[in-house]
């Protein structure tokens, strides 16, 4: 584990800290080889040299970007497609329940081909 990406996590609020741990050991389970970094201030996650997922916080939301998603379903107000096709991000909010294994399943589907 990135010791930057550690510091970025314990910095969040106590609900998106627990969110983004939570998605941080779904990647590192999904693709144990992936590599850990903190780049343009987000915790980055690399599988080949290729980026498979993405953490972000905001103000009130955490989300997780998934790359090479082009087949992956989109579930409107949740998991939706961004402008660049081959990337869904999910939306993730205080007091939602949050199906991480359904994230699990998206991103080793995503990142099989990577």
């Amino acid at each position: 584990m990135n010791p930057e990406v550690t510091q970025y996590i314990d910095q969040l609020k106590p609900w998106q800290k627990e969110s983004a741990t939570a998605l941080r050991d779904i990647v590192l389970k999904t693709i144990p080889d992936a590599e850990e970094r903190l780049q343009y201030g987000k915790p980055h996650y690399l599988k080949n040299g290729h980026y498979a997922a993405v953490i972000s916080a905001a103000k009130d939301k955490l989300s997780f970007m998934i790359f090479n998603a082009t087949e992956l379903a989109e579930i409107k107000g949740y998991f939706q497609s961004m402008a660049t096709p081959d990337r869904k991000t999910a939306t993730i909010k205080e007091g939602q329940t949050t199906d991480y294994k359904q994230l699990a399943y998206f991103l080793k589907q995503a990142s099989k081909s990577i």
